[in-house]
């Protein structure tokens, strides 16, 4: 054994090595792990951190508001028909985004590493520059889905535009940015498909969602950091898309894809992060020890073999709930048994 820290492990699988053990993807605190993290995010003062947690909702950068309940998870989401837009011709009257212009870069940059809780010689730091960045998503939130995938059909000119101006904007950030921190891996994310099927055509994300993405990534692209692609639903369909920009991992690789072909195609050069059932007999009510401790082993051996695989599951259920705990318990015991099993 090497003797690899947890982020020399986790960058392995990121740079298509085989790693010494799986490496557990996940930016936030695990209660039940005793093995350190191996990778953060980080994020830019410029922007306010969004609040968590029960009734805490806040206002993204574009003017859409957000409500979290119990149902969600205390995760937020749009407050039901309270859209901002309803012509996206008028986009210019609708949102002005945060000016960026007078910021001293270098001090927010210092402040934002000194915040980290980690160490970022210990964890591989993930940054996608201020703003949050996505496309398609905004737009949605903005208008609804309806309003949205319509003025996408309807009105694609005043789309580029209103996309174009959201690029510029989030590459002055990176550009402003990426340098003065220590990034290891650049992340994008557009939720861009349902569980069945992408909500636009390929033809359609071509032409009106990757060319901006592709802006976004292009200083990521240029410094040779690998970028990382958040993309839930059955998306497949753009992976050869994203690998245009760089991208060499996704999350969270759900099953609605076809995971078992994606990882014949693509090797370890696609790192898939996840593959996890999460509708499946390990989330199901009154699930055994045994269930959810068997699905852990399941996903490892189906996914891990030749390195390209990071274990990502998750077990949903009410807050407090014992169930629901000792589920995610189970899940985290196993993981830290069986991790090293496929490398041995």
């Amino acid at each position: 054994m090497a003797n690899l820290t947890e982020r020399e492990n986790f960058m392995r699988v990121i740079n298509g090595e085989t790693p010494e053990w799986v490496p557990r993807y996940g930016i936030g605190p695990d209660p039940n792990a005793t093995k350190p993290p191996p990778c953060t995010s980080i994020r830019s003062s410029v922007i306010p951190m969004r609040p968590s947690g029960q009734d805490r909702g806040f206002t993204d950068v574009f003017g859409v508001e957000y409500v979290t309940t119990k149902e969600t998870g205390w995760m937020p989401l749009p407050k039901p028909n309270q859209f901002i837009m309803d012509d996206v011709r008028k986009w210019r009257e609708v949102f002005t985004l945060p000016d960026f212009t007078d910021i001293d870069w270098e001090a927010v940059c210092k402040k934002d590493l000194e915040d980290m809780p980690l160490d970022p010689k210990d964890v591989a730091v993930m940054y996608g520059g201020p703003g949050g960045g996505g496309f398609f998503m905004p737009l949605m939130n903005m208008m609804g889905f309806t309003n949205g995938l319509m003025a996408l059909y309807e009105e694609p000119e005043a789309v580029h535009e209103m996309f174009d101006h959201m690029a510029n904007w989030y590459c002055y950030g990176i550009e402003n940015t990426i340098d003065k921190l220590p990034v290891d891996v650049f992340t994008v994310g557009d939720d861009t498909a349902t569980a069945t099927n992408p909500f636009i055509s390929p033809d359609m994300y071509r032409e009106m969602i990757k060319p901006y993405v592709t802006r976004v990534s292009k200083y990521a692209m240029d410094r040779g950091i690998p970028v990382m692609m958040h993309n839930c639903g059955r998306c497949e369909d753009s992976i050869d898309d994203w690998r245009d920009f760089g991208v060499k991992a996704w999350n969270p690789a759900q099953v609605v894809n076809d995971l078992d072909g994606i990882k014949k195609k693509y090797g370890n050069s696609l790192v898939l992060i996840g593959c996890w059932d999460s509708q499946g007999p390990a989330g199901w009510p009154h699930a055994s020890e045994e269930v959810v401790k068997q699905a852990v082993r399941d996903t490892i051996d189906r996914y891990a073999g030749g390195g390209g695989f990071m274990f990502w599951g998750s077990v949903y259920g009410p807050e407090g709930d014992e169930e629901t705990n000792n589920k995610k318990k189970w899940m985290t015991e196993e993981f830290e048994a069986y991790r090293e099993t496929p490398y041995k």
